[in-house]
């Protein structure tokens, strides 16, 4: 269980980390670095096979590659416009409603209209949100629902860890051209390299090791509820490096989407039973 825990906090530190590097680093840039970084580890360590694979096995994890570098590039960005426990509890409904979508329980319908309420709490507040922000986080939410049954249809065709590290290359390749307009030659400065392993290693090498070891004795069902509780971590890791404090009405949001995936996920239906996202 602690180990989920580890995951769960390095993902949240390391996306406050970079959202507090926006003023020097792009978030575009600073996806490139995260998923260059993720990509080398995961190549190095499962060295996938690439002979002998067809037509398809190469369409799904192109599809599955694109998928986790448009959830990534678009949370970054949201992250630079919103609150970060703001953006990842918008980012949860994605996947929540996927997994309600996919179980036949009427009663499933209660958790998509609790997380419809913590989200419709958001626009209460006066200031409101950056309607951009808000896109960009349900962009990243429906991209993880692709990246969801994506990963599913990966881990059928390519053994192990062969389709993930080979999606994170794709991702990171097709990052590569708007991190180079945007960043520049600056993205190759030591410093920034540097950041970004950093990076790197706390938001996907990190939570994927814990999570790998963790699933070996952890039942599914626990496993889906402790990851429900990611959109909190956020929130509360936010306050402690990045000083953003919620308000009421967003504390009470993010406790409707929890509420919501935990009733899911206890029904059945969770969407952190299969590939969680590696935000």
């Amino acid at each position: 269980m602690w180990l989920v825990v580890i995951g769960i906090l390095s993902v949240q530190l390391g996306a406050a980390v970079a959202k507090s590097l926006f003023g020097e680093i792009s978030p575009t840039a600073m996806v490139w670095l995260r998923l260059a970084t993720s990509a080398i580890v995961l190549v190095a360590l499962a060295r996938p096979r690439l002979r002998g694979r067809s037509r398809d096995d190469w369409r799904v994890v192109i599809g599955f590659g694109l998928s986790l570098g448009t959830m990534n590039w678009a949370i970054y960005q949201s992250f630079a416009l919103i609150p970060l426990g703001i953006a990842v509890t918008i980012e949860f409904v994605g996947p929540l409603t996927l997994a309600v979508l996919g179980s036949r329980r009427a009663r499933d319908v209660i958790w998509v209209l609790l997380a419809a309420a913590g989200v419709v709490l958001l626009g209460f507040e006066p200031a409101g949100l950056d309607p951009l922000g808000v896109a960009y986080a349900l962009l990243a939410g429906a991209s993880w629902a692709a990246y969801i049954l994506l990963s599913a249809s990966t881990g059928r065709r390519w053994p192990g860890f062969d389709g993930l590290a080979v999606a994170s290359l794709i991702a990171a390749v097709a990052m590569t051209l708007p991190a180079l307009i945007v960043g520049g030659a600056s993205l190759f400065e030591p410093r920034v390299l540097l950041l970004g392993a950093m990076i790197g290693l706390l938001s996907s090498v990190i939570p994927y090791s814990a999570e790998l070891v963790a699933l070996r004795s952890l039942r599914p069902a626990v496993f889906g509820i402790l990851m429900s509780l990611e959109p909190a971590a956020a929130a509360l890791t936010a306050i402690v490096v990045l000083g953003e404090y919620l308000s009421p009405f967003q504390w009470l949001a993010i406790a409707c989407v929890v509420g919501a995936s935990v009733g899911a996920t206890r029904s059945g239906a969770a969407p952190a039973q299969v590939e969680p996202a590696p935000d």
